[in-house]
């Protein structure tokens, strides 16, 4: 869903471009050809760089490199030819485009090969003394300024995601290193056991193998999912605490503190399926599904303005889990650009793609938001 609002997004903005750049292009040829002078080659350079500009997605060295060459080339042909300056404002605006674009996404070598070539192609045009040539530096220095700063914000941005995404693993790992510590300390206790029964009774002992190798697959199952996870070799992982019941968490946020916000009531319904409220699912597995629960919740409460429920449906069968939250917010009261900005989702699918599960968020059906999260119910790695 993130994937796709950005797609949107850089859609949008290419549309604009490109209705600006037609725009500019068009009153820029009528005005020379008013003159009585050519503006074919004019047209023609324009276009080119234009097009540059707004294909710069699919390869932003290369798309640079044409619009450079071509600038570069129309500043002595324009010269020679005794036409008007080039690169005109169309392609001089395409070229800000460019360098911008390239110093905020490319390697930093390929940045300023980009930002230099622009350079160039400014001085360039300053030394041909042409109409648009203090624009042209201006805006140079307008697209590498702009280009930069955006650069530093994503680094800023991967920066904090990766700190989340690091948070989320060690904790995860923490749970785990619990979760398997449990099962080990059983292993232990078995095989005291199996040391004594083996001085008594064979049969004792037969059942006290079958819990030696039932415990230690149990413990393999969890240290395989630490394995990886924990990035940092100094954080031991402290004790964690047993997960709390879905159904006392689905209570707490139903509750008075969780529940009224705005002066008006909250209700959160739970729907589980027939069976135990709370099967014995892998504490890390449960603990996941906590967190999800508590995350999509949280964000109801404080961004959907217009929510009066929300409803948390649990399925599972043999193989998976499956959590639903959604809520009955209309379209003006839901969160549904909140999650692009926040970086409580980022953790929260870290955590589910770890365990080998998956997380979707995005608008309802018909009204509200759903964040729907799939658990194998093995939770193996």
């Amino acid at each position: 869903m993130l994937d796709h609002l950005a797609r949107w997004r850089g859609t949008a903005v290419n549309i604009g471009l490109a209705a600006v750049f037609a725009m500019v292009l068009a009153v820029e040829d009528y005005n020379i050809a008013a003159f009585h002078q050519h503006w074919l080659f004019d047209c023609v350079v324009g276009l080119v760089v234009c097009t540059a500009a707004l294909l710069r997605a699919r390869s932003h060295v290369w798309t640079a490199v044409v619009g450079l060459v071509v600038s570069g080339v129309a500043e002595p042909v324009a010269e020679v030819w005794n036409l008007r300056g080039e690169p005109g404002i169309a392609a001089s605006l395409a070229l800000f485009v460019l360098v911008g674009s390239a110093v905020r996404v490319l390697p930093a070598r390929s940045a300023t090969a980009v930002a230099a070539g622009g350079a160039a192609v400014a001085v360039g045009t300053m030394s041909g003394h042409s109409a648009v040539a203090g624009v042209l530096g201006l805006g140079w220095g307008a697209a590498f300024g702009a280009g930069l700063w955006l650069r530093l914000l994503d680094a800023r941005r991967r920066a904090v995601i990766e700190a989340v995404r690091r948070n989320e693993r060690l904790e995860l790992a923490r749970e785990l290193h619990d979760s398997a510590a449990h099962h080990i300390t059983g292993v232990v206790l078995q095989a005291q056991g199996a040391r004594i029964a083996a001085r008594k009774h064979t049969e004792t002992l037969d059942t006290a193998l079958a819990g030696i190798e039932s415990a230690g697959n149990e413990a393999l199952t969890s240290m395989r999912q630490v394995i990886g996870l924990l990035r940092n070799g100094d954080d031991a992982g402290g004790r964690a605490p047993a997960p709390e019941r879905l159904t006392d968490l689905i209570d707490r946020f139903a509750g008075a503190e969780f529940g009224r916000r705005n002066g008006h009531d909250l209700k959160v319904r739970l729907h589980l399926p027939d069976g135990p409220p709370d099967p014995a699912w892998p504490p890390e597995a449960t603990t996941t599904i906590n967190r999800v629960v508590t995350e999509a919740l949280v964000n109801i409460r404080r961004h959907a303005s217009g929510a009066r429920q929300a409803t948390v449906t649990v399925t599972h069968d043999e193989r998976v889990i499956t959590v639903e939250i959604i809520d009955d917010a209309p379209p003006a009261g839901s969160p549904r650009f909140h999650y692009g900005s926040g970086y409580g989702l980022v953790g929260m699918r870290e955590r589910v793609e770890a365990l080998g599960g998956t997380l979707v968020a995005g608008p309802g059906a018909e009204v509200g938001w759903s964040v729907r999260a799939t658990l194998p119910v093995s939770a193996r790695a």
